[in-house]
């Protein structure tokens, strides 16, 4: 069982974006190889559930930073290698009967381009190979080599069980004669072609493991702990949106006795960003990658539900307030299975009357607030909602971002702050845009 995470989550918290731009993905996927992305994007849409596994993800990535160590390979080989392990069709295998007069006239003038690509091939395996041979014996020399112990022992299984110890005879060369290139292209290509697709599968998580970890260290991001705790436990400091160019941080503490926050503000004051850097770093320290922020520590979870950007559902006829509704069934039923949920909900039933919206907010938070396994933020306009359920459940906190009125224009902090806002300034704004002036001119 994975964490789970589905699309209007992940659409929320702009994890791949439209088209790949400006993505949380995007931010992080500065891989060397084709496999590495494709490695990256599977541990994005496949978060993990368990503490060990996301501890032993983020120390390896750490450790590699730490070290500061360059990916030691060359590039463009694992493009080259990955087709030629791909073509494992028996007509195309080299024998020394074929190595007639005839074709080394035709590789001689440069015509014999199936044969060059499997030279290619064979030459690119057999560096890809020897360069960690050295990368293995190079990095058990450094300290803490613990975090990564894992993976060596799966490399030095590789090199005792393949039949790849000629190769470093061959260290170095460019060009290798048609014999040396039939037998070799035998053991790689055939005989040895499942070890070498775990040999390139290490490497691609090497390549996480570098590329990842100078990510984390340039953004300035922290490693989350995950804890074993059944107290539901957040720590978050320093939290802020990794897509800003200047954040504001906000530090917040979440455990079983406050699984619940409620959380007002005027429009602009940064309801949806603060929510959206929240899911973000409950995201990221899943998957065991750097959090935007100074520090973390967290009980792991099931699964994370956003609700910020809810679409209309018009091919099936449904009205704003009717997608909120299934939105809201779809993360009880879930919750009602004595699932551990993050839950983020931005302006709650947004598409109905305010007295609707009131009702509906009051007695859905309630529910939600006895699920103390679960973590939910919600974000409204409807104040009154808040002073009644200040009364209600003791294990709400409410938090706002406060607006600051300067000469008559609204400045915001984004600084959390304890309470519940009494800020109603849409009025304002909207005579100081002159819109009236406007309409009555």
């Amino acid at each position: 069982m994975s964490f789970i995470i589905d699309k209007q989550t992940l659409d929320d918290l702009n994890i791949f974006g439209k088209h790949g731009h400006n993505s949380l993905f995007t931010l992080f996927c500065h891989t060397y190889t084709r496999g590495g992305a494709n490695l990256l994007e599977d541990m994005f849409r496949y978060p993990l559930d368990n503490v060990e596994k996301i501890n032993t993800r983020a120390a390896k990535i750490k450790f590699f930073q730490n070290c500061e160590i360059d990916f030691p390979y060359k590039v463009y080989q694992f493009d080259v290698v990955e087709r030629y392990l791909e073509n494992t069709d028996d007509r195309t295998k080299l024998s020394l009967e074929d190595n007639t007069l005839n074709r080394k006239f035709r590789s001689a003038i440069g015509a014999e381009n199936e044969y060059e690509l499997l030279h290619k091939g064979v030459v690119s395996m057999i560096d890809i190979i020897n360069t960690t041979k050295d990368f293995v014996n190079d990095i058990k020399t450094h300290p803490n080599i613990e975090y990564y112990k894992d993976d060596i022992v799966a490399f030095e299984h590789l090199f005792q069980h393949s039949n790849i110890n000629w190769t470093e005879k061959e260290k170095g060369k460019n060009r290798l004669s048609y014999s040396q290139i039939a037998e070799y292209d035998r053991i790689l290509r055939y005989e040895e072609n499942v070890s070498m697709r775990k040999l390139l599968g290490l490497i691609f998580f090497l390549d996480i493991y570098i590329s990842v970890g100078k990510i984390g260290k340039k953004q300035n991001f922290v490693f989350a702990k995950a804890i074993n705790s059944t107290d539901n436990e957040l720590i978050i400091k320093g939290l802020h949106h990794p897509q800003l160019e200047k954040p504001i941080s906000n530090d917040i503490g979440i455990d079983k006795n406050a699984n619940f926050v409620f959380l007002t503000g005027a429009n602009m004051a940064g309801k949806s960003t603060f929510m959206k850097s929240l899911g973000v770093a409950v995201f990221l320290a899943h998957v065991g990658f750097p959090v935007p922020a100074s520090f973390m520590k967290f009980s792991v979870l099931d699964g994370l539900y956003t609700t910020i950007n809810l679409p209309d559902n018009l091919n099936l006829g449904y009205s704003h307030f009717y997608t909120e509704v299934l939105r809201v069934k779809r993360v009880a039923q879930d919750i009602a299975k004595d699932k551990k949920y993050f839950v983020i909900f931005d302006e709650l039933f947004r598409g109905t009357n305010v007295k609707d919206a009131y009702d509906a907010t009051v007695v859905i938070s309630e529910a939600f607030s006895k699920r103390n396994k679960s973590t939910f933020i919600i974000s409204t306009h409807i104040i009154e909602a808040g002073e009644t359920l200040q009364e209600k459940c003791k294990n709400i906190q409410f938090l706002y971002l406060p607006t600051v009125m300067e000469n008559g224009v609204p400045t915001y902090t984004y600084k959390l702050k304890e309470g519940i806002t009494e800020d109603r300034h849409g009025m304002v704004i909207i005579r100081n845009e002159g819109i009236l002036e406007i309409l009555n001119s």
